[in-house]
């Protein structure tokens, strides 16, 4: 094999690893939104029914939102499930979308990516340093993990970054058979008006 050939391998290994990652946490982190309708609807039947509220409580549901959120971002880009203009996005070859979302990984993403990390790094170690908790009266102690996750955010949704570029990759230098299925652009029907 050659040096190209061994490039393409490697670059398909590493997209098949990031992916998997994301994968499982997207799977893990989902079922956070359970709980939080579960902690939620007993915090208003708490409330409402016996005139009974835990500050700890309605801090847990807000604290496992934001965690799930930013621990399954990942995840939703892996599956095509975050926000996108796609009037000319969708129906566009697939060399095209490569070509789109290798631009759009490199220029916007690992920018935004690289300022989330480095600007919230030090908010994160502050909070640790000070073991910092809920501000509110009653509330939950553990607020520095909750924190942390603004890294993880940068971390899964850079990482995804990098699979769609050896995505892109593996796409122009037509090696498609290298990339895993569920990541593969899908072909859009048109839709007659």
């Amino acid at each position: 094999m050659h040096l190209m050939s061994w490039t393409v391998l490697v670059i398909s290994w590493i997209v098949r690893a990031i992916c998997r990652v994301n994968w499982l946490l997207g799977q893990i982190f989902s079922w956070l939104s359970l709980a939080i309708v579960v902690v939620c609807f007993t915090v208003v039947i708490q409330r409402y029914f016996f005139s009974i509220s835990h500050i700890w409580m309605q801090d847990l549901f807000v604290w496992m939102s934001g965690v799930m959120f930013m621990g399954i971002a990942g995840y939703a880009l892996l599956t095509n499930q975050h926000v996108r203009v796609d009037v000319f996005y969708r129906p566009a070859s697939k060399r095209w979308k490569a070509v789109v979302d290798m631009v759009g990984s490199v220029v916007f993403t690992a920018p935004f990516v690289y300022i989330v990390f480095i600007y919230g790094l030090p908010y994160v170690r502050r909070s640790w340093r000070i073991m910092e908790a809920s501000s509110n009266y009653g509330g939950m102690p553990g607020l520095y993990i909750v924190k942390t996750f603004v890294l993880v955010f940068a971390v899964v949704v850079g990482l995804q970054a990098i699979a769609m570029v050896g995505r892109s990759i593996l796409i122009l230098c037509d090696r498609e058979d290298l990339v895993p299925e569920y990541f593969r652009y899908k072909n859009v029907e048109k839709q007659e008006v």
